[in-house]
């Protein structure tokens, strides 16, 4: 099974070749990423004007662990709010937080906002940048 979680930032700095990637693309057989993080990925290049089938084309090839967003970790993710507002995270980096408390996992980010909240949210952060 996985070893991390991986948020939308992990993974489009992989994809981009952004400070990094090595590290993203040595663990992403054993990585998974939220549904919802996904989405942000795919919104993302979709956003920047490459077509669709050509998104498809790069993020169905990869061997990640696409995780739904099932009632558990929507849960989760909604009690975080109050915990992650603070740092002016997302509903999106909730998701992956989320998952990464109730698999025991750590998140692996860019965004360093997540310093000032990991320990409260009960989640290792790790930064990639």
């Amino acid at each position: 099974m996985s070893d991390v979680v991986l948020d939308a930032s992990a993974l489009l700095a992989m994809l981009k070749g952004e400070r990094g990637a090595t590290k993203v693309a040595n663990a992403i057989a054993g990585a998974r990423i939220s549904a919802v993080n996904y989405a942000e990925v795919v919104s993302h290049f979709i956003f920047a004007g490459m077509p669709e089938n050509e998104v498809d084309a790069m993020l169905d090839q990869l061997p990640i662990t696409i995780v739904p967003a099932d009632l558990a970790v929507s849960k989760i993710a909604g009690r975080l709010r109050a915990i992650t507002a603070t740092a002016g995270l997302s509903l999106g980096d909730r998701y992956c937080l989320a998952l990464a408390h109730r698999d025991n996992l750590p998140a692996w980010t860019c965004d360093k906002n997540w310093n000032l909240i990991a320990s409260e949210a009960g989640v290792k952060v790790v930064q990639l940048r």
